[in-house]
């Protein structure tokens, strides 16, 4: 009898029905200063002494693929003169440290979240939101991005927060996870995502033409985005995460007394190229490469995008909106595969089937199927 009055505890329950979570919205923005051109010239007057290095570098640049980025830095009258930017705080020879450029992040990276989350236009529905996500790796502050995006833009104090921090440029497909998950495990969640990075304040004084050339990527940008269990704009489906072995020391991204140091080896392409050919059918979850419609790939650089393009033998249309957004916006890191998605949000056709990856330091790649919404 006992038996019987217990037995029902220990029955295999039915199949879980779980939520999908889809980004309904992804609003972007940079900010005001437009520097590609500035900054070459900088870069190129740094290898004034090693003419042969300098041509290089001015060749090189040429091939990027890049025809603007913005900085929140406004630039000074004249590359070559001893005041790089109009405040006079990037001066040859006494370069700001550490602490101003995250002085200067404070105050730049809070004005160019809010224009983002503007351009979401939910004003009567930021207090709903329940969640908010925020990625960055190019500034530190407590409190930080996070509460100041809680205090600006009206969201609720009791608001669930969570940062992720340092990742580099795949941070934004961890955030897009986070908000997966929380969707998943509260079907009522309205999840902000903010990525919002300010890369052009680790600007250095070098004449290592590696280094010069890295820093010609990097532009500023932040995305938003609404992410809940809505089944409008793109579903996210599945994510697989992929570290390279014995390859941690080809992208690297430390805090030093000058501002953040990036290394960015020219082997990179390679390594994502064996990372992606070795792992094809774990990444897109059982469907081939010719059944996926489209690809949001974090164009971390031209050579990046060509890597991907021959590993899967993609046709060049393929990557047209992640090029597009290279040439006009340069690497963003973590902000810039957002801005690949918000193209495919705004112009994918329903039904479309869609893979989306981006790289960073580790050598990491974050990876996910999506598929866009009838």
């Amino acid at each position: 009898m006992q038996e019987r009055r217990f037995a029902h505890r220990f029955q295999k329950p039915g199949p879980a029905v779980l939520t999908h979570a889809h980004i309904n919205q992804i609003a972007t923005a940079v900010p005001e200063y437009e520097v590609h051109d500035y900054f070459l010239r900088f870069a190129a007057g740094s290898l004034a002494a090693l003419p042969r290095q300098q041509k290089l570098f001015r060749r090189m640049a040429d091939k990027a693929g890049i025809d603007s980025r913005y900085s929140c830095i406004e630039p000074a009258d004249d590359p070559d003169g001893q005041i790089v930017d109009r405040s006079g705080i990037f001066r040859r020879g006494a370069f700001p440290g550490t602490a101003k450029r995250m002085d200067m992040y404070e105050s730049a990276a809070a004005d160019l979240a809010m224009l983002a989350i503007d351009r979401l236009e939910m004003d009567d529905m930021r207090t709903s939101i329940t969640h908010l996500i925020v990625a960055s790796c190019t500034g530190l502050s407590a409190p930080g991005l996070d509460l100041e995006i809680v205090h600006r833009a009206g969201l609720s104090p009791s608001v669930e927060r969570t940062l992720i921090g340092f990742m580099g440029c795949y941070a934004a497909i961890n955030a897009l996870k986070v908000a997966h998950h929380i969707v998943r495990s509260e079907p009522s969640a309205r999840v902000l995502v903010v990525n919002c990075e300010l890369t052009t304040l680790h600007l250095k004084e070098t004449d290592d033409l590696e280094r010069l050339l890295t820093f010609c990527l990097w532009g500023d940008g932040c995305s938003a985005a609404l992410v809940t269990g809505e089944a409008t704009g793109i579903r996210l489906d599945r994510f697989k995460a992929l570290l390279a072995r014995d390859a941690r020391d080809l992208m690297t991204w430390n805090v030093r007394d000058d501002g953040f140091d990036m290394v960015l080896s020219g082997q990179v392409p390679a390594t994502i190229q064996a990372v992606l050919a070795d792992n094809v059918a774990a990444i897109l979850h059982g469907d081939g490469v010719d059944e996926i419609d489209l690809w949001a790939v974090h164009p971390g650089g031209r050579s990046v995008l060509d890597a991907v393009q021959r590993t899967l033998s993609l046709k060049p249309e393929a990557l047209a909106p992640s090029r597009d957004v290279l040439r006009t916006y340069g690497n963003m890191s973590s902000a810039t595969v957002m801005f690949v998605l918000e193209r495919m949000l705004k112009d994918g056709a329903a039904r479309a089937k869609g893979c989306g990856m981006a790289f960073g330091p580790g050598l990491t790649a974050e990876t996910m199927t999506f598929g866009i919404a009838t």
